[in-house]
């Protein structure tokens, strides 16, 4: 069967109601313009602001990048979809909207991992990261992404138009065992192994702080200063992450359900509301940066008093 035909029969059939794909303009929409106007802030601020270039913030710049890119790239398809209330792209621009919405998702959350390994070896080791070690992660999240992201170009399973048809993602539907391996392998690769690394480093550092708090000889004004900045940091990439999770596990759970379950199972609607969640995730990573990070906050206020020195005056 050519891919590309079904496409286009599928396309010309109305799934849902003409208000519901108004109401689904809507939804997307804000989260693009939500999602845009949040991470040009955060990536402005990190090439503005010299204090706040740290390996730490690189990482989360790294995330803002993914979650631009997504609202500036991932969501205009989506978006122009549903104003037209069907899918009215070609196939290759399917196959584009499917390859970058889930190399930017993986990018993502292999961040989001790689900062809970920053945080581990900084408060369980006693070791400070540097900007090699955080460019080096960048470079190694990226060419993973790519990796699992590419292979469907190259055969092993496709990007195909979604249950839904206002978007385009893996084939997750396909029984052909070439196909199923290939799920099987991505959900374990880009899924579950980055949860596991976030739990595993988290839970060392819950272990860390309350035995360093046990110990009485430690509890010098310096060190006790030292756990609450590191304790506040923690609690701000847990939120992170923990956001991420509720946005993107819904989307997980829906997909094994079309790949593992019977097709019947999992209705346009099912599949849609998942979808939309997940991408939601692109406009609320920069907003618990900037109100969790006093710093950030700091320099928000300092720009907007330069932009306008009206509210300087007002303060």
């Amino acid at each position: 069967m050519n891919p590309a035909n079904e496409t286009e029969r599928s396309a010309d059939k109305y799934v849902f109601a003409a208000g519901t794909y108004k109401l689904l303009a809507l939804t997307i929409g804000t989260i693009g313009v939500f999602g845009f106007c949040n991470n040009i802030v955060v990536i402005l601020l990190y090439c503005k602001y010299k204090r706040l270039r740290t390996p730490t913030n690189l990482l989360l710049v790294n995330i803002s990048l993914s979650d631009f890119l997504v609202s500036v790239i991932g969501i205009n398809f989506t978006f122009a979809s549903c104003v037209k209330g069907r899918w009215i792209w070609s196939q290759n621009t399917c196959v584009w909207d499917g390859f970058s919405n889930s190399l930017f998702g993986i990018v993502s959350i292999m961040t989001l991992a790689a900062l809970a390994y920053e945080r581990y070896i900084r408060v369980v080791h006693a070791q400070v990261v540097d900007f090699p070690w955080a460019w080096r992660a960048i470079a190694h999240i990226w060419l993973y992404s790519l990796a699992w992201t590419g292979a469907p170009l190259l055969g092993w399973n496709r990007y195909t138009l979604e249950i839904h048809q206002l978007g385009c993602s893996l084939d997750w539907a396909s029984k052909d065992p070439n196909d199923a391996s290939f799920i099987l392998f991505f959900l374990f690769a880009c899924f579950f192994v980055p949860v596991g690394i976030m739990i595993y480093c988290y839970g060392n550092i819950l272990y860390t702080v309350r035995m360093l708090r046990s110990l009485q000889d430690l509890q010098t004004v310096q060190i006790i200063k030292i756990l609450r900045y590191e304790k506040k940091v923690a609690a701000m990439f847990l939120l992170m992450i923990s956001c991420f999770l509720v946005c993107w596990t819904p989307y997980a759970v829906v997909s094994m359900m079309e790949a593992f379950g019977r097709k019947t199972m999992v209705s346009p609607t099912v599949a849609i509301i998942p979808s939309f969640f997940a991408k939601s995730s692109t406009a609320y990573n920069p907003l618990i940066y900037v109100f969790m990070s006093r710093k950030v906050c700091n320099h928000i206020c300092l720009l907007c008093i330069r932009r306008n020195p009206c509210v300087h005056l007002q303060l």
